[in-house]
C-alpha cells in the first residue's frame, strides 16, 4: 500500500525489502514463511498498479543478489549461495508479459542460456527507464566509469 501511494505521489524510486531469505539451514520453513509473507502483498501491488493505470509506467524488479544451490549445506535442509544461476522477475514498464529469459543447467547450478551479468541487468534497467548507460560515462583518474562499469549490454529480448 505504501509503495503504491508513494508511486501515485510521484516518488521515482521505491525499494521494499523483506529480510530473512538467507537459508543456510531450515530452508523449507524459511521459504514457506517468506513466500507466504510476500505473496499476497506482491499480487496486491500489481493489481493496484494495473487498476490505476500505473503498471505501464512503473518498473518492478523482484530479486536478490544471489540464489540457492541445489546441493545440501548445513544439514539436510540448508543451501549455500548460488551466484551463477538464479531467478529474478521484472514486470511493468516496457517488459514483456509472461516472458521467460534464460535457463539453468538441469541441476539449477549455473545459467547456460540467456546468461545475464549484473552489468547487463543494470544496463537493461536503465534502458527501461529511458537512460542510455553508455551516455552516463565519465572520465576520472584516466579511467572511464559509469553505472554499468565499462561493460553491460541491454537485453532487448525482454522488452516490449
Amino acid at each position: 500500500l505504501m509503495a503504491r501511494r508513494l508511486s501515485e505521489a510521484g516518488v521515482r524510486f521505491v525499494e521494499i525489502c523483506h529480510p530473512g531469505w538467507d537459508q543456510h539451514n531450515q530452508l523449507h520453513a524459511g521459504l514457506t514463511r517468506n513466500c507466504n509473507a510476500v505473496d499476497q502483498p506482491t499480487a496486491a501491488l500489481f493489481n493496484d498498479l494495473e487498476r490505476r493505470g500505473l503498471l505501464d509506467e512503473t518498473l518492478v524488479l523482484f530479486g536478490s543478489e544471489f540464489g540457492r544451490l541445489p546441493t545440501q549445506q548445513g544439514g539436510p535442509d540448508g543451501r549455500d549461495h548460488n551466484i551463477t544461476g538464479y531467478p529474478m522477475f521484472l514486470a511493468g514498464a516496457g517488459v514483456k508479459k509472461g516472458f521467460t529469459y534464460g535457463a539453468t543447467d538441469e541441476y539449477g547450478i549455473r545459467a547456460v542460456d540467456g546468461r545475464m551479468h549484473t552489468n547487463d541487468l543494470h544496463a537493461t534497467l536503465l534502458a527501461l527507464m529511458g537512460l542510455d548507460h553508455k551516455a552516463l560515462t565519465y572520465r576520472y583518474a584516466g579511467r572511464d566509469f559509469r553505472l554499468t562499469d565499462v561493460a553491460g549490454n541491454v537485453v532487448r529480448e525482454i522488452m516490449t
